[in-house]
């Protein structure tokens, strides 16, 4: 299996959603500011929705896919779910507090208070699977 070109070197591959409310902001602003702290890496949702040659396929292959949803909507996870990719972890903003408006603006408190739950979340996760994946090969 390749090295996913869309990965850090951390594996984890960050797809957000952009919407037009302050939560789809959040969510995105979130996904950049992860990326450069070097938590992982954003890749291009869009070019997945849009059926771009090679995305879905680069998708696949990271070792651990975090989804940042803004609403209960859920646009990010529905995108990946219509193309077959595999989620690892998915984190939707209203679910940590925060309200949602079509005000773009959003607090840096409540950008902070994204970012670490996302990170708890999505470290809490890879643990489960990396246990998960022993229990397997214990099994075998």
């Amino acid at each position: 299996m390749p090295k996913s070109r869309g990965a850090s070197s951390s594996g984890v591959m960050i797809l957000a959603c952009s919407g037009s409310s302050n939560v789809g902001q959040i969510a995105n602003s979130a996904a950049v500011e992860l990326t450069r702290e070097g938590f992982g890496k954003m890749f291009c949702l869009a070019g997945i929705g849009g059926h771009q040659k090679g995305f879905a396929v680069t998708a696949q292959y990271a070792s651990h896919l975090l989804v940042i949803d803004g609403c209960s909507l859920a646009c990010a996870r529905a995108t990946l779910e219509h193309a077959g990719i595999p989620i690892a972890t998915h984190v939707v903003v209203t679910d940590l507090g925060v309200e949602k408006s079509k005000d773009l603006s959003f607090t840096p408190s409540d950008l902070a208070k994204a970012k670490t739950r996302i990170k708890e979340v999505c470290l809490q996760g890879r643990v489960a699977a990396r246990a998960g994946t022993r229990e397997a090969a214990a099994g075998a």
